[in-house]
């Protein structure tokens, strides 16, 4: 196999914070564990008024990505969503100045 270097990209990103709107939706929490079959560590939950528990998650071409604690929303120039976690995330960006 062949080795690849990643490209260098600007994005814009923030570690995810609720009621910021950076989500693209949530799904109820007893939806993601019956029918989703995500690792539920670590997995951010909100309890709505109504006292529904609902998970927060953004959409791309990969499908629906759940976020979890600590995460950071990166935004591409097209408007595509991802999701990284705070350790990978340090490793692959730093801030531009």
């Amino acid at each position: 196999m062949k080795q690849y270097r990643r490209i260098s990209l600007p994005v814009t990103a923030a570690k995810y914070e609720i009621g910021k709107g950076m989500e693209d939706g949530f799904r109820l929490y007893s939806q993601v564990i019956t029918n989703e079959g995500i690792v539920l560590e670590g997995l951010v939950r909100v309890e709505r008024d109504d006292g529904a528990i609902v998970c927060p998650y953004v959409r791309n071409r990969r499908g629906v990505v759940f976020i979890r604690e600590g995460d950071y929303i990166i935004c591409e120039d097209g408007g595509e969503k991802h999701v990284c976690g705070e350790d990978k995330f340090r490793q692959r960006f730093e801030e531009i100045p």
